[in-house]
């Protein structure tokens, strides 16, 4: 009688896959963008937005298998769209929590308690680059940087910023933000390379004031390199690299980068979970300061809706 198949330990694939490419020096949150929304959050069929760790992990498939898409379906979602899966395509995984209740062991008084034990889930999906038949806005195409939308891109970027009642001090030549006396610090805009570096690394520090205990609450690290502080970090990175998605920007390198991959490392080789709760907790602060802009719907850009 052949061995029993092990379990797909899905937590340790993702993580091992994200050390890969951090190793490589390409963190899957660092994104290209361009007109066509071409880097930014991976999306399912209907359009809705990967969150969570499906975000981070489809972003790492996509620049390693070099997909342009940003567009993940089943294939039988691709059969209803029209569309046929190519033979020689690569399945990739989409991630879900799920529970199961397990008996408990009997106490003296003979009650036994439950206990509700998680665990992860995977489904196949594709990327509409090896699909073949599917309506042409579910693939990329090269649009010219005409000055309208580049100026309707630069509203929504301002738009974005100016409905969080976060206090911004411009000066100096260091950027962060400050849990103590709760404010984000930022050289001015002029000193940056260019607008989009300026609003990628306001969008990183935007992630940090988030975490403030008056607001999410979440553990920021006493030093440079304890788990918290990595976490946090992870956190904000993987949560600016979300907010340049939806904005279309560029998420970009920052200077202090290369100090942080070692600690990174560190942290997710010791702990598989750690990727899973800077993604969820990024996704958290994303839409806790996406709430702040009550016109965002309106502005949307996504390639469905430009293609109705």
């Amino acid at each position: 009688m052949p061995a029993p198949k092990p379990a797909r330990d899905i937590a340790t694939e993702i993580t091992n896959t994200i050390i890969a490419r951090l190793e490589a020096g390409v963190p899957p949150w660092v994104r290209p963008w361009s007109l066509t929304g071409e880097g930014g959050r991976p999306l399912r069929h209907e359009g809705t937005p990967y969150n969570g760790i499906n975000c981070l992990w489809l972003w790492s498939i996509a620049d390693m298998r070099g997909h342009r898409s940003r567009y993940w379906m089943t294939a039988r979602q691709a059969t209803e769209l029209g569309g046929c899966v190519r033979r020689d395509a690569q399945p990739s995984m989409s991630i879900y929590a799920s529970t199961f209740r397990k008996a408990g062991v009997p106490t003296l008084t003979g009650e036994a308690s439950a206990q509700l034990i998680r665990f992860l889930r995977s489904y196949i999906v594709y990327n509409a680059d090896e699909i073949e038949g599917l309506p042409s806005y579910y693939y990329p195409r090269d649009v010219a940087p005409t000055a309208q939308l580049l100026s309707d891109r630069q509203d929504a970027i301002d738009a974005f910023f100016a409905a969080i009642p976060a206090e911004v001090r411009h000066g100096g030549g260091e950027a962060y933000f400050s849990p103590v006396l709760d404010y984000i610090r930022l050289p001015h805009a002029s000193s940056f390379r260019s607008a989009d570096a300026y609003a990628s690394t306001r969008a990183h520090e935007t992630i940090h004031w988030s975490g403030h205990q008056s607001r999410l609450d979440r553990t920021f690290g006493k030093r440079f390199g304890d788990r918290a502080y990595s976490i946090e970090e992870l956190c904000a990175e993987a949560g600016a690299a979300i907010i340049c998605g939806e904005l279309g920007l560029p998420t970009e390198l920052r200077d202090s980068h290369a100090s942080y991959i070692g600690h990174w490392l560190d942290v997710l080789r010791a702990d598989k979970s750690a990727i899973f709760l800077a993604a969820a907790k990024a996704e958290q602060a994303f839409n806790y300061l996406r709430a702040f802009d009550v016109d965002v719907e309106a502005r949307d850009p996504s390639p469905m809706k430009l293609a109705a």
